[in-house]
């Protein structure tokens, strides 16, 4: 290897294997990085505080000792340092442990010469971008712009605040209207990468022919409809953070070529020949249990490990405690001045109401009963009066209350209509349930997905004729 006048460029590779340190650090050199081998924890040590290097590439098992170990010492004495684990297939739980403890990426045992080099380039990328000047202290209450600072929101600060900087693939859950997308978002914007762009993509609102091109693109003439070239999410995506919502959601061919993807950092639009390299952060969510869909066999389980690096669980409203008022009041001062209303809190028998509430909904479902409010209501003060009706009604049935109010009979809900009436009206509500998912509207009517698309689609042209 050859002399390098700036010590701290160099490359610190920990190895134990030499048919691998030679391979390694010929892609390397080759790169244009020089790179300083040792085979053991106490030569790579001793290396790190002669070196001080931006990049340490650790083997996982070493002769005398750990790479967690290892690591732990290295981000002590420079907790900006850049560690990209190497690990064979199955030690990957380990891996993800050292992630989870501050390594920058890891590499599963044997992987390319592209894929080293897009590692280290990204760990490179990393240091040259921090620190960010946005970044919220560590000892902040809150984190923008999420609102409420309870136990269970203090811990997601803290954990969205330590992954940032990595280049560890997070994996948010929760319901529905807990602020997943907002985590998303924090990641990326706390991280190296807040320069560039975010791209969303909904797994579970697009038909299942079309996500394939909506993540990878296509070429025009790849199939029909494809009249011009698509650049897909995974391409926008490039040099930022790519979200995935509703990844359980995401169809089991299209995820072998997600592994791939994150395996190779390269993608191959629909009826492209070449492959097309991206440096894409990933940042995933789902409402289910993705344990659950694993083991039922809709998500595949080397997936599932790749992806839930870092796990983030969004609490429900229910279980933020004080967290509901201090929402409903910052939401009442924002929608009381866009509708000409001076609303200026709750009363207390309303903030004892919200504080029991089951909020199935979570915070989705908060803001729409006070924009109700707001709009039917002059103010100053939230009472319990101004409320929807079918809220009262379901803290009533909650705490077992039967509310006197008079209650005309039923009508039978479709009379007067035809079939085709009752079938439109049967999946129009199913889509407002699951918020417009067509795949989760399918599996409650036990009808095809594709059923459901295609009949949008002709509502949609008979709605405009």
């Amino acid at each position: 290897m050859r002399d390098v006048a700036a010590p701290s460029d160099t490359i610190l590779l920990v190895e134990d294997t030499p048919s691998l340190q030679m391979i390694y650090a010929a892609a390397l050199d080759r790169a244009g990085y020089a790179v300083e081998i040792c085979g053991t924890a106490t030569d790579g040590r001793r290396a790190f505080e002669r070196l001080r290097p931006s990049v340490v590439l650790l083997d996982l098992m070493l002769p005398d000792g750990t790479g967690l170990d290892v690591m732990r010492d290295l981000l002590t004495q420079a907790p900006q340092t850049c560690v990209i684990v190497i690990t064979a297939h199955g030690s990957i739980n380990k891996a993800v442990e050292m992630m989870r403890a501050g390594a920058h990426e890891f590499l599963v045992k044997p992987f390319d010469d592209q894929r080293l080099l897009a590692a280290v380039e990204n760990a490179r990328k990393s240091i040259t971008h921090l620190p960010t000047p946005r970044q919220a202290p560590n000892d902040s209450k809150t984190l923008a712009p999420f609102i409420g600072s309870s136990p269970n929101m203090r811990a997601v600060y803290d954990t969205i605040r330590s992954v940032a900087r990595s280049m560890a693939t997070v994996f948010i859950t929760g319901e529905s209207g807990t602020g997943k997308e907002l985590a998303a978002e924090a990641v990326h914007r706390l991280s190296a990468r807040a320069r560039g762009p975010f791209i969303a993509l909904n797994c579970g609102a697009i038909p299942v022919d079309l996500l394939e091109s909506e993540v990878f693109g296509h070429l025009r003439g790849s199939f029909t409809g494809a009249i011009s070239d698509k650049i897909g999410a995974a391409a926008a995506a490039d040099g930022g953070t790519l979200f995935l919502d509703e990844i359980c959601e995401m169809d089991l061919n299209l995820q072998t070529k997600l592994l791939r993807f994150l395996q190779t950092s390269t993608i191959t639009p629909v009826g492209a020949t070449k492959p097309r390299k991206v440096d894409v952060r990933i940042v995933c969510a789902t409402n289910r249990n993705p344990l659950e869909e694993v083991r039922a066999g809709n998500f595949r389980e080397d997936l599932y490990y790749r992806l839930h690096v870092v796990p983030i669980r969004m609490p429900p409203l229910r279980d933020r405690g004080d967290d509901v008022i201090e929402i409903a009041e910052r939401l009442l001062a924002d929608m009381g001045q866009e509708e000409g209303h001076a609303f200026t809190g709750l009363d207390d028998d309303v903030k004892g109401l919200f504080r029991t509430l089951p909020w199935p909904g979570n915070v989705r479902q908060l803001i729409n009963v006070l924009r109700n409010v707001v709009v039917l209501n002059e103010g100053p003060i939230v009472t319990r009066s101004m409320l929807p009706p079918e809220l009262l009604s379901g803290a009533n049935n909650d705490q077992g209350v039967t509310t006197s109010v008079p209650i005309a009979a039923p009508q039978p809900p479709f009379a007067g209509k035809t079939l085709a009436e009752i079938e439109r009206i049967a999946i129009e509500d199913a889509l407002r349930r699951h918020e417009g998912s067509v795949p989760k509207a399918a599996r409650e009517l036990d009808v095809a997905a594709s059923t459901i698309y295609r009949k949008l689609e002709n509502w949609a042209k008979r709605d405009v004729g």
